[in-house]
């Protein structure tokens, strides 16, 4: 019999640390994460998710005095190789954050920056515009609702379609991995669950990496989930496994809320 070979993760990290400063934010951080599902990490304030996530397309060197050793590979490239493009890195690796943060542009020029920015503009013509407006609009459920308004305000729009939006305007780039960033902070219920039947489309086709403070969210929207505490990975496995059968005490107790 032939043995099965697994394909490699969308995102591997081996012995992976990081300081603020001398403040050592995450210790020995090893994990695999696969390609096309939805992964979260959750964990109390201060655990360390947020800056593992950061870690994946390397927003965090935009912060003072942070130092990293071990290894990350994205799509199977060491992101800290010397010859790595941060510009083409964060093209694969997008990132949308807790709060919608359109531009103070229209709609239309929203979901085209991307383009605009990395694209020469003998590559852009109207057509080609038009159509990474419909198709990334069309993905994330606006076009209908959008379609006869593209040169409005993005501002104006409500939170649940700006935040929709800030996800659309990561599509024309053809991103493979997208980071989450507590998506859902800012948004009502109706607005969470929007985003999160959105995270249930895009899965498959995308890598989907969400941190999130609500248990609930991790438990109905994820695959796999990783518990973080004070700056380790005490334990990832597949999301149900985790909340009904943890195997680490800590975990548990997490989980039954004695802190956190």
């Amino acid at each position: 019999m032939t043995a099965t070979t697994l394909p490699a993760p969308a995102i591997r990290t081996s012995a992976l640390n990081l300081w603020y400063g001398s403040f050592r934010a995450l210790i020995d951080v090893s994990v695999d994460i696969r390609h096309g599902i939805i992964t979260s990490l959750i964990g109390p304030s201060g655990c360390g998710k947020t800056t593992l996530l950061r870690c994946f397309n390397r927003v965090n060197e935009r912060y003072p005095d942070v130092r990293t050793s071990g290894d990350i590979h994205v799509l199977g490239r060491n992101i800290y190789a010397p010859d790595v493009s941060l510009v083409e890195l964060r093209r694969a690796v997008g990132m949308v954050f807790q709060r919608p943060n359109p531009l103070p542009l229209s709609i239309y020029e929203n979901v085209v920056f991307g383009l605009r920015l990395h694209r020469p503009p003998r590559a852009l013509g109207r057509a080609v515009l038009d159509e990474a407006v419909e198709q990334a609009l069309t993905e994330t459920g606006l076009w209908k609702d959008l379609k006869d308004r593209l040169g409005s305000s993005a501002t104006d729009l409500q939170l649940e379609q700006q935040q929709k939006l800030c996800i659309a305007r990561l599509l024309p780039l053809k991103p493979e991995v997208i980071l989450m960033d507590e998506p859902c902070s800012a948004l009502d219920v109706e607005g969470t669950r929007a985003i999160e039947d959105l995270m249930f489309q895009l899965r498959g086709r995308y890598t989907i990496v969400i941190v999130t403070h609500s248990m609930a969210q991790a438990r109905r929207a994820s695959d796999e989930c990783i518990f973080m505490l004070l700056g380790e990975i005490i334990e990832h496995r597949r999301t149900a496994d985790l909340f009904l059968v943890p195997r680490d005490r800590r975990t548990a107790e997490y989980i039954e809320g004695r802190y956190g």
